[in-house]
């Protein structure tokens, strides 16, 4: 089964991690003291990387799903020569630590993605499979492989009982993915049970019928069993394989296959026991023995020489397709083209307008051509958010001339369409989004309605946690959708997407303002951006008249503005609602009225400004002012100050045309003209 330096390796995972957990006094020492054999087998047979470069562009990616069993990880980072100390694995969970309780994507050198919210790693994992496939079906040409790597992911019974992970391996099957390889930890326990009173189904067959290829070990420890298993997984390139692994959770430990041994530190004594048992010394602590060591640290030999190689194929690739090579570092280094927006139009005024969704489909389709990179789709809905990119063909597996369109293991598969079709899989479409970036060299987008934004608070919560370069494209952002009703009608969606940190929300007024919205979203790489987008045409105001949109950089900018720039009245809104407060400032202003009107489609941007910037767009002295906007009042009293008022909404739609629905609610020149003239006390 093991010779005595597999075993020796093994075990040093397994206890390097029991003892980070034992000294943390904190932590799940289940998954790593089971799962240590594939994750041996794994790293020092198959997977492809180099530990002094981790960001390497044609390493494997490996995923740890079960983010709980980051001692795991840790380990395995550590003893194969990222940089990562034998101090840091001391300093498990720790304040300040580099090893937080659950990996973290930029804290932790050799981590790909953050997990521990279950499911969520999985489905990065397709996310990054999709993005391998697609670059390679871009700049792969015969005889030059430039792009060439695997997926791996361990996942747990949790991560599979989790919807978004049905959701995304549904769809990894009907793509194809035969690079995306799955090792599930089949321990049969939960933190709470066993899997018997939850988990009962057969989850081989549901893979089997997902269309993945999937294959049964019936020991973890078996590592011969688990060596073919990865042959046979690789050698399938038209299907992504599960690869069920029976282990025991807790292995070797008194609490073996209890729930117990899934979320808590074993003890003292029952540490001193395991140990016994499995035949591993039980003084020192973080006990690396150095055969064991010296046979990890391999890695860092084959790492240099898979990347030498690499860079080899790479120049022999410069010197055959020089455009292509260009544009491929290009992609890897996260530069936009000096031209990337050249044929962005500018929108002439139009009282009549255009919907904002409208204008972000000509936008995006002006620069799709220029910009290589960009990719993405909807969750069932490119005719309704506009994000077809013309011309660019769809992401799915299609067969090679002369070959069978069935799927089998035969067929020649091409994946150069940049158009992603995610199905009715919102919250699988958050999380591969968040992997397509993970993975690198693309920039995605994903679509769907402002209100299914909720399916997705995961996936954006952790996209802004990794600071990851993601773009999302909500429409349909409030009541004057109309008639699909208040299940269709965000209200509190707004201030949801605003109280997440490190997330950049913008609520567009008119095409132009989407028009700039899409060039900060492309130059802003170190957190995701959502455009909250309106379905119902909106003016295109008159930029003569009116400040430049470009404005919008700046998070509130002043739009319009007293005659003599002394305002007694601010009117403030964001999206359609701009062009409300234009109009009523217009009435407002022939009665002599000195208003100021601010558009603000973004309250990130607008909070990154100095306190002077903002107090020039919002001065201290003018109390009186009124905010707008479709959605919950929620927030919007730090704008309008003590003052001030907001006219929002503070209860669910209904389902009726957008004209009523405005009116009813008054959203209309004459409530906000009456609530200004309230304000002002006239």
């Amino acid at each position: 089964m093991a010779d005595d330096l597999d075993q020796q390796c093994i075990n040093t995972i397994r206890f390097l991690s029991v003892d980070m957990v034992q000294k943390a006094n904190s932590g799940h020492p289940g998954l790593p003291l089971d799962a240590a054999p594939m994750a041996y087998v794994l790293w020092t047979r198959w997977l492809k990387y180099h530990p002094a470069n981790p960001d390497w562009f044609d390493r494997d990616r490996f995923v740890l799903s079960a983010g709980h069993g980051s001692a795991l990880l840790y380990s395995l980072l550590h003893l194969t020569g990222f940089e990562l100390s034998l101090e840091d694995i001391k300093q498990f969970r720790q304040w300040g630590s580099k090893t937080p309780g659950h990996p973290e994507r930029g804290h932790t050198p050799g981590v790909e993605v953050t997990t521990g919210p279950l499911g969520q790693g999985i489905a990065n994992a397709v996310g990054m499979a999709i993005a391998e496939a697609q670059l390679a079906a871009r700049y792969n040409r015969p005889g030059h492989a430039v792009i060439d790597h695997c997926t791996y992911a361990i996942v747990s019974d949790g991560d599979l009982m989790e919807g978004v992970a049905s959701e995304a391996c549904s769809l990894a099957g009907d793509l194809g993915l035969g690079k995306l390889i799955c090792l599930y930890d089949q321990n049969s326990v939960t933190l709470s049970a066993g899997t018997d009173i939850t988990f009962s189904e057969d989850v081989r067959r549901r893979f089997d019928a997902y269309g993945w290829h999937t294959i049964a070990v019936g020991d973890g420890n078996d590592l011969v069993a688990l060596d073919a298993a990865l042959e046979t997984a690789r050698a399938k390139t038209t299907r992504p394989t599960l690869i069920l692994v029976r282990t025991h959770l807790g292995y070797g430990s008194p609490e073996q296959d209890k729930f117990k041994a899934h979320g808590s530190p074993l003890g003292e004594d029952s540490v001193r026991k395991t140990k016994q048992k499995l035949g591993w010394p039980t003084e020192p602590d973080f006990l690396v023995p150095d055969d064991a060591l010296a046979h990890f640290r391999q890695a860092q030999r084959r790492g240099e020489q898979w990347e030498q190689a690499w860079n080899e194929r790479m120049d022999a690739y410069a010197k055959a397709f020089p455009e292509q090579h260009a544009e491929l570092l290009q992609v890897i280094r996260r530069e936009l083209p000096a031209d990337w927006d050249a044929e962005i139009p500018d929108f002439p005024a139009d009282a009549k307008g255009m919907a904002t969704r409208d204008a972000s489909g000509k936008v995006m389709n002006a620069f799709v051509a220029r910009l290589p990179t960009f990719t993405g789709g909807s969750a069932d809905l490119d005719p309704s958010t506009m994000t077809a990119l013309k011309g660019q063909g769809d992401f799915h597996p299609g067969a090679a001339q002369g070959a069978d369109l069935q799927g089998t293991d035969e067929a020649g598969w091409s994946y150069a369409g940049r158009n992603v079709h995610f199905g009715v899989r919102e919250h699988a479409m958050g999380s591969i989004v968040n992997g397509l970036a993970a993975h690198g060299g693309l920039i995605p987008f994903g679509s769907t309605f402002l209100i299914f934004s909720d399916y997705m608070r995961p996936p954006l919560r952790l996209a802004a946690l990794m600071k990851l370069h993601v773009i999302h494209v909500f429409t349909h952002d409030s009541v004057a959708l109309g008639e699909d009703g208040p299940t269709h009608q965000p209200v509190e969606q707004l201030a949801n997407l605003r109280a997440i940190p490190n997330l950049l929300l913008i609520r567009p007024a008119d095409a132009n303002e989407t028009a700039v919205a899409w060039r900060v979203a492309m130059e802003t790489n170190d957190r995701p951006v959502v455009f909250a987008l309106t379905r119902q045409k909106v003016p295109t105001l008159d930029r003569e008249r009116c400040a430049p949109a470009d404005g919008l950089r700046r998070g509130g900018y002043v739009l319009l503005d007293a005659a003599d720039g002394k305002p007694e009245l601010i009117l403030i809104a964001s999206g359609s609602e701009v062009g409300l407060i234009v109009a009523a400032a217009e009435r407002l202003q022939a009665e002599g009225v000195a208003v100021r009107c601010v558009s603000m489609p973004s309250w990130a941007l607008f909070e990154a400004c100095s306190q002077r910037e903002r107090d020039e767009v919002l001065p201290p002295s003018v109390g009186a002012r009124l905010a707008v906007e479709l959605g919950v009042p929620q927030g919007w009293e730090r704008y309008v100050g003590p003052r001030g008022q907001m006219m929002g909404i503070d209860h669910f739609g209904a389902s009726a045309s957008a004209e009523v629905l405005l009116e009813k609610f008054g959203f209309t020149v004459d409530g906000v003209y009456a609530r200004a003239k309230a304000l002002l006390g006239r």
